[in-house]
């Protein structure tokens, strides 16, 4: 009988290792994957010693075609059953549309959109077998938000993650199913100065910046319910909601307070 376990990408730190660790919590097996080795193998050191599950680890770029297919070979080798699908990894570029190399956007798009594509689609064959699964996409509020003059491509590709985990509910839900995407806005974690966008982060209220753990939390309870879409915090529950009444036209009026470097960097 194959192993019950959750898989994560992009755990090693932020989101993903808070994620990670409430799973673990609940005494959830996992595969953590992630680029740092070194720092994959002590997160499951610590994971293993303090809540005494099983934590296995994958070194793997997703910016490579093949990986994919290596992660579900990983796991398909040591026969895990993978019920629970994190989605996680991701970061943002830096620079403005026409200053940022074709290659990479391309390298952007197959982390934040293609190795999401392919991973769901691989895991879910062996969900539809055992006819129960769930999978967590980590989108973002940018998803609902006007396009801003930097970061161009992250709302659009987090929007399309918004459409595929609906499309996925809409197939899936019939074999025991859920796909939830998960939209955090502002969040403490190293992603920021990761993807060379801190300052922007340093100028956001402090109101709007919240705990990953938080994130975490009301995440990974949102996917074991199976709900559709998760907005993290009453924070962002409340800009959402305004954000889905106001024409788009009017919210940079005031989103340049809001969210400062959004829409002033050229």
């Amino acid at each position: 009988m194959k192993k019950e376990h959750v898989l994560i990408t992009g755990a090693s730190s932020g989101i993903g290792l808070e994620i990670a660790k409430i799973f673990a919590g609940k005494g959830f097996s996992l595969v953590l994957v992630a680029r740092r080795e070194r720092k994959l193998k002590k997160v499951s050191q610590s994971l293993t010693s303090e809540y005494g599950v099983n934590v296995d680890y994958l070194s793997a770029d997703l910016e490579m075609p093949s990986t994919p297919n290596e992660i579900y070979g990983f796991c398909h080798s040591k026969e895990y059953f993978v019920s629970i699908l994190v989605n996680n990894a991701g970061y943002a570029l830096p620079d403005a549309f026409h200053n940022t190399p074709m290659e990479a956007e391309e390298k952007f798009l197959r982390v934040l959109g293609i190795s999401v594509i392919a991973l769901s689609k691989l895991f879910l064959k062996d969900m539809i077998k055992a006819k129960r699964g769930k999978i967590m996409m980590i989108s973002s509020v940018a998803a609902f938000t006007p396009p801003s003059s930097i970061q161009t491509l992250y709302g659009p590709i987090k929007t399309f993650i918004n459409r595929f985990s609906e499309g996925l509910n809409l197939s899936y839900n019939s074999y025991g199913i859920t796909s939830t995407s998960v939209c955090p806005g502002y969040t403490i974690t190293n992603f920021h100065t990761a993807s060379g966008v801190q300052a922007e982060m340093d100028r956001v209220p402090s109101f709007m910046k919240k705990e990953a753990y938080r994130i975490a939390e009301e995440a990974v309870e949102a996917t074991l319910r199976g709900d559709k879409e998760c907005v993290p915090t009453k924070t962002y529950k409340v800009i959402v909601f305004l954000l889905k009444l106001l024409p788009h036209w009017l919210f940079p009026l005031f989103s340049k307070r809001l969210a400062p470097g959004r829409y002033d960097k050229k």
